[in-house]
Order: structure tokens, then C-alpha cells, then sequence
């Protein structure tokens, strides 16, 4: 039996895809742990029985960070870093040593934005993974030899962080460890290339396990009744950190299903009621308006339960829910809205599982094209199924878990059933 702590940031999209693979180590009789900003967020997602050390640290709603959706390009980075990542970890690495030190883990399992996780095990001479819930940060890392200014600020940055709180001697960086990293996702969607060339960059560490599916403890209450099998569901989601601009994308793909109900129903996602147009499940049955019967908005939904009921997604290009929507073979549209997800977006449309549109621009009548292309061009199903296939075949959170056994010295043990 061996001991694994997962070091997360307080985002659900970097929280969930280590839940599965938790669940594994803890069939396989394992001793599991965490340490997070947020350990209410943690037992939320993994459940209530999970052992969270508590850190210092923001505590977010959303999946993307805490960036103005304004800010663009350099700007961008700067905040992303200068705001958020390095003192995300410098707020955690009280809390991480404080884990270590009593949990006594054989590996830490520290996600890719959480860098005191690799910096602390690192100083404490403990072996770790990188959990990298997007493969955004390869591209990236491959795109920094061709601006040697900012590399050359980045590894200022990290240098100045490793002094503070892990080991000045260090070489690592915390983004890939040197021991193993975990990519959540497969080269059928990043690319051939981008994956061969992260593979080589980072010394033939990366493993390509592909998505992490798990149950997850779920509290949305839907209408499972509402959805109609004569025509065709569509789903439209922007995550949990869109809210704030999200509105007037929402109410154009509102008019574009509604313009196609003798064929379309639709769900979109609302958390912030910017729509104005909840509806109450204690009135579905007595819905007169036809609108209420063509589009239901939710604050949230069951939403893998629900993906195995769509035809086509509409999102922002979050990793999480490209992944899990490509898992269930369904093709998309995306308009991606900042961060990782331009790329994410690139790698959909690249892969011929989608179709990208400009989010801050887009129409009605443009969506719905989209929408209609994805749902009746045989080209983007057969591209999704394609990824739906090789994900499934990468293993997900069963091979991750004989990763980190692996690299914790542990035998494998007979992979629960």
C-alpha cells in the first residue's frame, strides 16, 4: 500500500479529472489524500469521505482562474502569473509541507497550476507527477523557444519562486515534473505533432492516459422526462467561470434553437440566471409556452449523464467539457472566450470533431448554421467517435493509476473491477 497526495488549485476543471484516478488508487487499497485552497470544493467533486488538508489560498467558483476576460495576450500571461499562479503557491506551500509531513505521501500528485506541489516535493525530496488536466501547456511550452524574452521572464519567475519556497538548488520546473506526467487527454485530439514534440521536449515522460471519467457526486435536479427522442438535444454550456460575459452569447444560441425547434430541443446552462428565464421543474408538466418546450434553462445540470443523451455540444472550449463530450462521441461547436481555450478550440477543429465560432461576435443565424453542420454533416460525428474510440483505449484513470504505482515503487496490484 502506498500513500498519494494530490495537490490541486481550488478549480473544478483541474479538480475533477485527478477524482477518477483517486477512486482507483483507493480500489486498488491504496491510501489517498489531498491538499487544497478549498477543501469544501474538493469534497464536493470527490465526496464527502475524502481526507483534505486545508492551504492557504483563494477560493474561486470557477473552473478558469480569476483573469478579467478583457485582458489579452501578454497582458494576459502577466496576470495570469504574476496575479494568480505565483501567489496561489506561495499562499499553498505552508499548507503542502504541513500535508506531507503528516500524511507521509510515497508520491505527490501535484496539478500543473499548482505549483507548490512540485516545488515542495521537490525540496522534501519526495517523488511527484504533474497532473496536466489540459494539453494546452505543451503547446505553449514548445511556442516559448520562439520568444526568448518571455521564457527568459518565466524562468525569472520561477526561479525567484523556487527560492522562496522550495529548493534553491532545484532544476525542476513545476509544470512537468521529472518523474512522470500525466496528460488527460490523447495525440487524436492535440495533434500528432504537438504530442511527439511535448513527448520529446519533456524526455519521454508524458503519458497520454486520455480522459479521467468518474461518477461524481451530483445534486442538479433534471427533467429527464422534458427531453423529447423525436428530434435532436443540443447542449450549451460555458462552464462555471463565464458567467460575467456570457449573456449575450447564451441569448443568441437561445434564438438559434428556438428557430429550429421542429427539429432541435436544446439545454443551456445558466448558473447566473442571465437569461432571466429559469424555469421550475414543479411547472414542467404544465408548460403552455411553446418556447418552454423547445428550450430548458438550467442553473445546472447532470452533466454526464446528460452527454449521453446530446447530439451536439456548444461551449467555450473547456478542456473538461470538450474531453467529456468527445468521450461520448459527440461533435461541437466552440467559441472559445480566453486562456487555454483558444487552443482547445484549434486542436476540436484540427481533429475535424467541430466548428469554431468568434464568441464576442457570433449571430444567431451563424450558430445555427454551425449547429446544423455538426448535426448533419457525417464528417464531425465520425471525427468525435474517432477521439470517443482512443480515448477510451488510453486507459483514463485506470492507467494513470499504474503510472503513479509505478513511480511510487509499488507493485501493481489487480485493477479493480
Amino acid at each position: 500500500m502506498s500513500g498519494f497526495l494530490f495537490v490541486v488549485p481550488p478549480l473544478v476543471g483541474h479538480i475533477n479529472p485527478t477524482v477518477g484516478v483517486a477512486a482507483e488508487l483507493t480500489a486498488r487499497g491504496h491510501r489517498v489524500a489531498w491538499a487544497s485552497a478549498d477543501p469544501g470544493l474538493v469534497r464536493r467533486l470527490a465526496g464527502n469521505e475524502a481526507v483534505v488538508f486545508p492551504c492557504a489560498g483563494p477560493v474561486l467558483t470557477g473552473e478558469d482562474g480569476v483573469r478579467p476576460a478583457e485582458l489579452r495576450g501578454p497582458e494576459a500571461l502577466k496576470f495570469l502569473w504574476e496575479r494568480f499562479l505565483v501567489p496561489l503557491a506561495e499562499a499553498m506551500a505552508p499548507g503542502v509541507r504541513a500535508a506531507i509531513g503528516e500524511f507521509g505521501p510515497d508520491v505527490v500528485v501535484a496539478d500543473q497550476q499548482a505549483f507548490a506541489g512540485g516545488l515542495v516535493a521537490e525540496r522534501l525530496r519526495v517523488p511527484w507527477a504533474t497532473s496536466s488536466t489540459t494539453s494546452a501547456e505543451f503547446t505553449f511550452a514548445e511556442a516559448l523557444a520562439g520568444m526568448p524574452k518571455v521564457a527568459d521572464w518565466l524562468d525569472t519567475l520561477l526561479h525567484d519562486l523556487r527560492g522562496r519556497i522550495g529548493d534553491p538548488s532545484g532544476t525542476a520546473d513545476p509544470r512537468f515534473s521529472p518523474h512522470l506526467v500525466l496528460a488527460f487527454s490523447t495525440p487524436e485530439l492535440v495533434g500528432s505533432g504537438i504530442g511527439s514534440g511535448a513527448e520529446a521536449g519533456a524526455g519521454g515522460r508524458i503519458r497520454w492516459v486520455g480522459p479521467s471519467m468518474a461518477t461524481r457526486p451530483d445534486s442538479a435536479d433534471f427533467p429527464w422526462t422534458w427531453l423529447d427522442p423525436a428530434r435532436a438535444t443540443v447542449l450549451v454550456t460555458l462552464g462555471t467561470a463565464n458567467t460575467d460575459v456570457g449573456a449575450r452569447f447564451l441569448a443568441e444560441c437561445r434564438d438559434a434553437l428556438r428557430s429550429r425547434a421542429d427539429r432541435v430541443q436544446a439545454v443551456i446552462v445558466d448558473p447566473a440566471n442571465v437569461l432571466g428565464a429559469q424555469a421550475d421543474l414543479d411547472d414542467l408538466n404544465d408548460m403552455d409556452d411553446k418556447d418552454d418546450k423547445d428550450v430548458l434553462i438550467r442553473s445546472s445540470v447532470p452533466q454526464l449523464p446528460l452527454l449521453e443523451r446530446v447530439d451536439a455540444v456548444v461551449c467555450h472550449a473547456g478542456h473538461n467539457t470538450v474531453c467529456e463530450a468527445l468521450w461520448h462521441g459527440v461533435p461541437l461547436v466552440v467559441a472559445p472566450i480566453r486562456d487555454d481555450q483558444p487552443v482547445v478550440a484549434g486542436q476540436v477543429v484540427d481533429a475535424g470533431a467541430g466548428i469554431r465560432v468568434r464568441f464576442g461576435r457570433v449571430t444567431a443565424p451563424k450558430l445555427g448554421a454551425a449547429i446544423d453542420a455538426v448535426l448533419h454533416e457525417p464528417g464531425y460525428r465520425a471525427a468525435a467517435e474517432r477521439i470517443r474510440t482512443a480515448f477510451r483505449a488510453a486507459g483514463g484513470a485506470r492507467a494513470a493509476a499504474t503510472h503513479l504505482e509505478e513511480l511510487a515503487g509499488a507493485t501493481p496490484s489487480k485493477e479493480a473491477p
